[in-house]
Formats: C-alpha cells, sequence, structure tokens
C-alpha cells in the first residue's frame, strides 16, 4: 500500500464508523438519479442544435469515456473502499495536494450544483403557486433533503431510490409510449411515423463530424453525478460485490435512457424544430392523449432537481468528513453521530448551500455563471484525477497484487491514457466557445487559490491518519 492514510473500513479519528447500509439497489439508483437531471426532460435543445440526430452518437462516446473512468475508480474502490474516494486516492497516489485540490474542488462543485438544483425546485413549483415567494420553496427543498441525510445514510439512500425510480418509470414511458407513435401510428390517428425524421431534414450528421464534436462538451456535462459510485464505497453493505455490479449496470442504463429517450424524440420532432415549442417529454405524452401531461413532467422535473439536491448533500458531507480525516479540514467535521452520519460536515455543507441560495436571489446572474464555471472545470478535474491516481496504484503494485485485483481496468493501461485524450479534447472544446471559456480562466484560478491556502496553513495529512495506514 502507498503512504497514504487509512482509515479502517469508515473509522472516524475519533473513533465513530460509518454505517454500512446501502444496498446495491441504492448506489445503482443513485448514481443514475445524479446523471439523469432537469436537462433531460426540458430537451437538450442546445447540444441537439449542434449536432442534429447525431447527438446520439456523442452520448456513445462521452458514454465509453465515463465507462473507462468508473472502471478505474471501481478497481482502486473495491480494493480499498474508503469514505472520501477519489479524494483519498489521489492523496494517496498523487501526494496530499492533489487530494486537497480534487477534495474542495468536489466539495465546491456539488454546491453550486445544489444552489442550481434548489432554484430549479422553486421555479418549477412556481408554475403551481405562482403567488408562492420562491425562496420559501428554495428553503424548503434545502430544509427537507438536509433532514434526509441528517437522519441516516439508509434513509437518504431509500429517498434516493424512489426519486430515481420516478425519473426512470418516466423515461420508460415516454419510450415505450413514442414507439409506438413511431411504429402504430398511437396519437397519430394509426398511421405510423416511423423514422425519417432522423436524416429527413439535413441528414442524421446535419453540421458533420464538426457539430458532433462541438456538442461533446455540453453532453459529457449530463454524465455527472456518475462517480458518486465512488463516494458510497465508505458505506456500502458489500463494496466488492455491489460496487462492479452498481458500475456496470448504470452504464448501460444511462446509456439507454439517453440514448433511447433521444431516439425517440428526433424521430418524432425534427431536429430543428426541439426547444422551439416546450419539453419533448410533455409533447410527447400530449400526442398520446395525456392532457394532465406538462403537470406530470412538471413533478417528475421537481423530483429530479431534489434528487439532485439529495445526492450533492451526501457528496459534499462526504467528502469533507474525509478531508477532515486526512487533516485538510477542521478535524471536527470527521466526528460522526451514533447513528454514523457525518453529521457536522453535512450540517456545514447545508450552511454554505443557505449562503448560495440567498447569493443566487442577491448576485447579478452573469456573476452567478462564472461561479457555476469553477463547478464545470471541477467535473474535468475530477475525471481527469481518477485516471491519474488509477495509473499510479497499478504501478504501485507488484506484479502479484495486479493479478490478485478483485475487479480490474479494461485494456490498462491504453483505455486510461484514451480517456485522458478524451478529457483533453473537451477541455480544448471548452476553449473554444465564449460560454464555456470562462471556466478555463476562473477553474484554474479557484486551483491556485486552493494551492496556496494548502501552503499557508500546512494541510499536509495529519500524523495520526498517517499512522492508520
Amino acid at each position: 500500500m502507498p503512504s497514504g492514510n487509512h482509515l479502517p473500513h469508515g473509522e472516524t479519528a475519533q473513533g465513530g464508523p460509518l454505517k454500512r447500509e446501502l444496498g446495491e439497489r441504492h448506489i445503482r439508483l443513485m448514481a443514475l438519479g445524479a446523471c439523469i437531471g432537469v436537462g433531460l426532460f426540458l430537451g437538450s435543445a442546445k447540444a441537439i442544435e449542434m449536432a442534429g440526430p447525431a447527438i446520439m452518437l456523442s452520448y456513445i462516446i462521452g458514454g465509453l469515456a465515463i465507462l473507462v473512468i468508473m472502471r478505474a475508480l471501481g478497481e482502486m474502490a473495491v480494493h480499498n473502499p474508503v469514505a472520501g474516494s477519489f479524494s483519498r486516492y489521489a492523496q494517496d497516489y498523487l501526494g496530499p495536494l492533489a487530494g486537497f485540490l480534487t477534495g474542495w474542488n468536489y466539495w465546491f462543485l456539488w454546491l453550486v450544483t445544489c444552489v442550481a438544483e434548489i432554484t430549479a425546485v422553486a421555479v418549477y413549483m412556481g408554475v403551481w403557486f405562482p403567488d408562492v415567494p420562491r425562496w420559501i420553496w428554495a428553503l424548503a427543498a434545502l430544509v427537507s433533503m438536509g433532514t434526509i441525510n441528517l437522519i441516516a445514510v439508509k434513509a437518504f439512500g431509500e429517498f434516493e431510490f424512489w426519486f430515481a425510480l420516478i425519473k426512470i418509470v418516466t423515461i420508460i414511458a415516454m419510450v415505450v409510449g413514442g414507439v409506438g407513435i413511431i411504429a402504430f401510428g398511437f396519437g397519430n390517428d394509426g398511421v405510423a411515423l416511423g423514422i425519417s425524421n432522423l436524416w429527413a431534414h439535413g441528414g442524421f450528421m446535419p453540421n458533420g463530424m464538426t457539430g458532433v464534436l462541438m456538442s461533446l462538451q455540453m453532453v459529457m456535462f449530463a454524465y455527472l453525478g456518475v462517480e458518486m459510485i465512488g463516494l458510497t464505497a465508505g458505506e456500502a453493505r458489500n463494496p466488492q460485490k455491489t460496487i462492479p455490479n452498481a458500475i456496470g449496470s448504470v452504464f448501460w442504463r444511462i446509456l439507454l435512457f439517453y440514448v433511447g429517450a433521444l431516439f425517440v424524440i428526433l424521430s418524432i420532432y425534427p431536429w430543428n424544430e426541439i426547444g422551439t415549442q416546450g419539453s419533448p417529454f410533455v409533447m410527447t405524452f400530449e400526442r398520446l392523449g395525456i392532457k394532465t401531461a406538462a403537470g406530470i413532467i412538471n413533478f417528475v422535473v421537481i423530483t429530479a432537481a431534489l434528487s439532485s439536491c439529495n445526492g450533492g448533500i451526501f457528496s459534499t458531507g462526504r467528502m469533507l468528513y474525509s478531508l477532515a480525516q486526512n487533516g485538510q479540514a477542521p478535524a471536527t467535521f470527521a466526528k460522526t453521530s451514533s447513528n454514523g452520519v457525518p453529521r457536522r460536515a453535512l450540517l456545514l455543507s447545508i450552511a454554505a448551500l443557505l449562503l448560495g441560495v440567498l447569493l443566487n436571489y442577491l448576485v447579478p446572474e452573469k456573476v452567478f455563471v462564472w461561479v457555476t464555471s469553477i463547478a464545470t472545470f471541477g467535473a474535468i478535474w475530477t475525471w481527469v484525477m481518477i485516471l491519474l491516481a488509477q495509473l499510479k496504484f497499478r504501478k504501485s503494485l507488484s506484479p502479484a497484487e495486479q493479478k490478485a485485483l478483485k475487479y480490474r481496468m479494461w485494456l490498462y493501461p491504453v483505455s486510461s491514457y484514451l480517456a485522458l485524450a478524451f478529457l483533453v479534447l473537451v477541455v480544448g472544446l471548452m476553449a473554444y466557445f465564449p460560454d464555456t471559456r470562462v471556466a478555463l480562466y476562473i477553474g484554474p484560478a479557484f486551483l491556485v487559490l486552493l494551492t496556496v491556502l494548502f501552503y499557508v496553513f500546512k494541510l499536509q495529512p495529519t500524523q495520526a491518519a498517517a499512522q492508520s495506514a
């Protein structure tokens, strides 16, 4: 093992254990819930505008890169299932600074994402209750999701399971209903619609391969959140079994849901009209004769936002807990309650979110876009750190230890290097667009700030943590 800091099976420096209460169904649905967000239900209009029907190729290409990243994370998580996951692995295999940057970056990434999701809840509740001030719904969403996380990890897992299930059932219903329209003419006077819309408006790839490439930087962020599987390692009942199973099944399901939903939407509606008349999900259900479609989708979008917020609070709490274990955050956040919840870490994250909700209403929108760009950059950073840590992890093992690995990366090391090259391409695409280029200014500046803090406050791993390795 490297000279990192391993606390046995989720033990805090104070001796209180995290509870291993997350089963395989919880972990699978958590990762699905984090990835299937508001964007899919409201239509990925901007990405479709770039690539046309070939957006499906973009999701497949991006999905393959994510599969490699998840396989790399799974290899390390099965070998050493700890809270903090990729932050801990970055520290162990790439050094304390890498672990510090990765942990705080990810904490901030989810903080910003949660603020956006809480805001979304307020906006969509406003559809039904236009006279109620939005801040009330934002606060209610934060308090309810925060309370669930503070009760016990099992309560969080159950809520996330059902939130994700609502989204999945909605997507399946839309896909099945859409196939009925395409193949049997449901809602179209019995005339089968067919799939000619996939090529009838400028071809399957109307903007060429350039359009597919240009859409990748938007598509990749649909997959943000799947790495949350790694954060469950310290609380999974049987990480050697549940994590590999979850990684394998989640990838194929996400691909099926995204590509399947887009196939149906793009077959029914011309790609150059999507986004001009509202959500394709609403239009499809209305076409099938479901008059309350708008209300149904509004409800699903609210649960999608709550699900993402719920997962984000879990992620920020566990990451802060892990940083505290390693002496890279105040030690008080490494304490757990009697039921195994890192309550103090969660309360700090919730308090930061309260401030974020307030700022979201006070600060001009342009400034908030700049702040979210740090989260965008943070996603790429997280994935790169996972791949680099896995490469170093493998090199730290003897040939016999490598052979004994229970869960291995395919085609090592070629697959890891290809995924890294792909992420470099995505960064290059971000630099091409003015809207995302700002992330490449602010993101590195944020890392420089964290690096200064690391050295000024000498945030090396604690002696106690190092001795527990």
